[in-house]
């Protein structure tokens, strides 16, 4: 059984004086991958901008925005549709020889391949008094101490809307122990890459109706590699894998490498920008 998907992505900005130039990139077009199926995208703005499409350094589409006339409020749309497989995040058979795994992740072909997922980052640095958060138990295999690492954020992070933002490090939300999805995977990400598991940062839409908690804007998780297996999504902020409801739109190594939204406007004065994501589906007929 399949769901087709229907995502709206809508910002508004409204400035106090004229802007004389500007220029958007926009990250948010669902990854067309194994498990989705990409169907079709409009987007438009308010002013008539030409829209630009384009592929960034990791291989995503992203759309570029820079408006010729000068303006005071300019907002922009995105509507998008796709089909999603349905596949169960269980259906894998993990190595009967967990040592193997173990052994592979110290391998230093494997620590070059990976060395990208496997860095410390502005967002993933664990403060030094902290370095022993969560350590593997080597007795278990990587893909059950990364279950446990899912439960471990989840169980120790709140859940709190608005007490952090796309600035806020790790020091600060293992200090505070608040934040949104972007801090949990973040922390998940750090963890992993700690105890030698490449991580990487995912962002995309998530389907909340059935009782996840999210942002009202774009969500965050985790893809963990495991050898043998690949990479399997874990979503901390919910303590779950990636499922149905996830639905990707791009991967780096944290929030800078995906953020949806970046640009330079060129105006005095202060400014206001909301950003909205609604996610709806239906079973394939």
């Amino acid at each position: 059984m399949s769901l087709e998907y229907f995502i709206t992505y809508k910002a508004e900005n409204h400035y106090e004086s004229m802007v004389n130039d500007a220029h958007w990139q926009f990250l948010i077009i669902p990854e067309h991958n194994i498990n989705q199926e990409f169907i079709t995208v409009d987007f438009k703005n308010s002013i008539d901008a030409y829209n630009e499409h384009s592929i960034n350094g990791y291989g995503f589409k992203t759309i570029r925005v820079q408006p010729k006339s000068k303006f005071k409020h300019i907002t922009f749309e995105a509507s998008f549709k796709l089909i999603k497989n349905n596949v169960n995040p269980f259906d894998f058979e993990p190595n009967s020889d967990i040592a193997i795994d173990y052994q592979k992740v110290m391998e230093l072909d494997f620590k070059v391949d990976f060395e990208p997922f496997l860095r410390q980052t502005h967002y993933t640095s664990i403060p030094t008094e902290t370095k022993t958060l969560f350590s593997f138990d080597t007795h278990k295999s990587i893909f059950e101490n990364l279950q446990a690492l899912n439960q471990w954020v989840f169980e120790k992070i709140y859940y709190a809307p608005e007490v952090t933002d796309v600035y806020t490090t790790l020091d600060q939300i293992i200090k505070h122990r608040q934040g949104v999805c972007q801090d949990f995977t973040h922390l998940f990400c750090a963890l992993a890459r700690q105890n030698h598991i490449p991580a990487r940062y995912i962002s995309g839409y998530l389907h909340q109706g059935n009782g996840y908690f999210g942002d009202s804007q774009m969500h965050a998780w985790a893809e963990a590699y495991i050898p043998n297996l690949g990479w399997i999504g874990f979503d901390p902020t919910n303590n779950i894998l990636a499922n149905n409801s996830h639905i990707k739109v791009a991967h780096g190594k944290d929030y800078n490498d995906c953020s949806p939204l970046r640009g330079v406007v060129y105006a005095s004065g202060s400014n206001e920008t909301k950003h909205s994501v609604l996610v709806s589906h239906q079973q394939q007929q």
